[in-house]
């Protein structure tokens, strides 16, 4: 048996045990694999830290190398997108039409601008991002 790590399309989180990936595949394929929360089908695996090989720390560094990686993820975006908030979508449209420069940007949407977004053929994709313990130094 192996456990995989899984979320639905509504970002609900869960866990399924399948025999072997073979096995989830073929469950998925056929819709059978459905969100606890919602019932909803359409459902990723997720990357799991039980199945990311160990990697050498220091002996001072306590911290769980897929923590680090998701610290240093949130940085990376922090960083380097111009957070926009709820103004996403507009955003958006204005840089794909010229009537702001063009940069990378951050925020929230709702369903319908994003279907919106789609319509114009303006590209984005959704970091559903962890939250960090309060001790993280990120």
């Amino acid at each position: 048996m192996i456990v995989f790590d899984l979320q639905c399309q509504n970002n609900h989180t869960f866990e399924g045990w399948f025999e072997d990936g073979k096995a989830f595949d073929a469950q998925q394929e056929k819709g059978l694999i459905l969100c606890p929360v919602c019932s909803n089908a359409k459902v990723l695996r997720l990357p799991s830290k039980f199945s990311l090989k160990s990697v050498q720390t220091s002996p001072l560094s306590t911290r769980d190398p897929l923590e680090d990686m998701s610290s240093r993820l949130i940085e990376y975006i922090e960083k380097n997108f111009d957070d926009v908030g709820s103004e996403f979508a507009r955003e958006a449209l204005k840089i794909h039409y010229g009537a702001a420069d063009p940069r990378s940007i951050r925020g929230v949407s709702t369903k319908e601008e994003e279907k919106t977004l789609k319509e114009e053929g303006i590209q984005f994709f959704k970091i559903p991002l962890p939250t960090l313990p309060p001790d993280s130094d990120a």
